[in-house]
Order: C-alpha cells, then sequence, then structure tokens
C-alpha cells in the first residue's frame, strides 16, 4: 500500500460510527459551531457506544472542549445536531441533561465552603435524594476513590492536596450514577506521579462503573491508556478515528507527529 492509500485509509467516514443503533449514547451528526467568523467544528460527525471510553486529543483550539460543551447543552450548534441517549440535545431540559451527565474538570471546581462529603453530595441532594442514601452514597464514592469517609467527608479541599481534590472531583461526577462521563483534561494539572496513578484508577472505576466516558487530553499517553478509541481532531475535523492499535500504526501526518 502506497503511503497516500494507506493515509486515504486513515481518513474517518463522514458517518457517524453506528449511528443508528441502540448502543451509541452519544452522537454527532454533521456538527457545524462558529465563534464570530471563526468555524470551531466543521461538520462533526461520530458517536460513543455504551460503555465505551473515547479519547479526543488534538492541537489547542481543534474544537475538543467544544465538543463537550455541546455534549451538556453549555453551547448550541449552529448546524447539525447533537444526540445523548438517543434524544436531541436541544429536546432535553439543560438541567435535566447535566443532572445525567458527570463533568470532570482540570479546574476541579469544588465548593470550597463546603466540606468534601458536601461536595460530593451536591447533585444527588439536588435531585431530592434521602439523606440516608446520600451519606450511604458520598461514602460509598470516597472509598472507590480512596479517601477513607472517616478521615476526609468533614475536610474543605483547602485541606487536601492536588490530587485528593481531583479525587473529590471524580466523586462528584459519580455521585448521580450518570452514565455518561465528560472529562476535559481532569488530571493535567497534577505531577506526573500522581497522574499515572490517578489515570489507572480511573481506567478501573470507569470501566468497572460501566461508564460511558467522552475524555480529552493532550496527552497521547493518556489517551492510549484511557481509550477504546482515539479520535483526533484538526481544525474541528475529525481527521483519525480508531482503536489503541491503530493510532500507533496510522500513517496519518498529524497522528504520526503525535505519536512522534
Amino acid at each position: 500500500m502506497s503511503r497516500e492509500d494507506a493515509r486515504a485509509a486513515d481518513a474517518v467516514d463522514t458517518e457517524p460510527r453506528n449511528e443508528g443503533a441502540s448502543d451509541s449514547l452519544v452522537v454527532f451528526r454533521e456538527v457545524v459551531l462558529s465563534r464570530g467568523e471563526r468555524r470551531v467544528l466543521d461538520g462533526l460527525s461520530f458517536s460513543v457506544g455504551r460503555s465505551e471510553a473515547l479519547v479526543l486529543v488534538g492541537r489547542s483550539g481543534a474544537g475538543k472542549t467544544s465538543v463537550l460543551r455541546l455534549v451538556n447543552r453549555l453551547l448550541e450548534p449552529d448546524a447539525g445536531e447533537v444526540r445523548v441517549e438517543g434524544r436531541p440535545t436541544g429536546a432535553w431540559d439543560p438541567i435535566e441533561l447535566r443532572r445525567r451527565t458527570g463533568y470532570v474538570l482540570q479546574g476541579i471546581g469544588l465548593f470550597p465552603h463546603y466540606t468534601v462529603a458536601r461536595n460530593v453530595a451536591l447533585v444527588p441532594a439536588l435531585l431530592g435524594w434521602a439523606e440516608e442514601r446520600i451519606e450511604a452514597r458520598v461514602r460509598e464514592l470516597l472509598e472507590r476513590v480512596g479517601l477513607p469517609p472517616d478521615e476526609y467527608a468533614q475536610r474543605y479541599p483547602a485541606s487536601l492536596s492536588g490530587g485528593q481534590r481531583q479525587r473529590v472531583g471524580v466523586a462528584r461526577a459519580l455521585a448521580a450514577d450518570p452514565p455518561l462521563l465528560l472529562c476535559d483534561e481532569p488530571f493535567g494539572a497534577l505531577d506526573p506521579i500522581t497522574r499515572r496513578e490517578l489515570q489507572e484508577e480511573f481506567r478501573s472505576l470507569s470501566r468497572g462503573l460501566g461508564k460511558t466516558l467522552l475524555f480529552v487530553t493532550h496527552d497521547v499517553r493518556e489517551a492510549l491508556a484511557l481509550g477504546d478509541r482515539i479520535g483526533v481532531l484538526e481544525d474541528g475535523r475529525l481527521v483519525f478515528e480508531g482503536p489503541p492499535d491503530a493510532f500507533r500504526n496510522s500513517d496519518h501526518p498529524l497522528v504520526r507527529a503525535f505519536v512522534g
């Protein structure tokens, strides 16, 4: 196969993968998003299956974070359609949609005047869960993320390390048992050792709970560690999409640059 043929083989089909299949939790169909004169996303199409992890990589400004914001209606597409659980995002009440979606950020966004327990309990409390159920869920999740509740539940974020705060952020995202997790560079500010530990724990946790994962990162090693599939964004288009082995062996010039 020639180099040109190999590049063509790597090109992403314009139709979303398994677009109509019942196992697709998130579907983008020819999505266009602009900011002023700049087109952020340009006919973007892909899907994410239930319990699947899709990791998006790309240069700064490629449109990765905009993809996440479209999923939970922090942004609306100019054209095309985004569907979550089979419904267009425009048909969802935005608050209901966001409560069905866990969001894990690099900045974490914990409330500094809330205890760890109250931060984790935020969405279940908004959903009207019984106090006993909330307390049990908080304890369960703190145990799962490696923060024993008897030691950490009544502490405040300022008393925690960066890695511990990030663990609280993950627990909060999981608290209401959402089917979908959106992750925007969640481990990017951590030191390499803590980051690697959290990557391994997060992979085990999300897969063990059967969560669908849409994860954004600049770190190719992180993408390879966490993704069932890897997508590469460039100028608002998906120029590659495939499993980690195909990513490693792709002849697409941008993928080669990332791998190199």
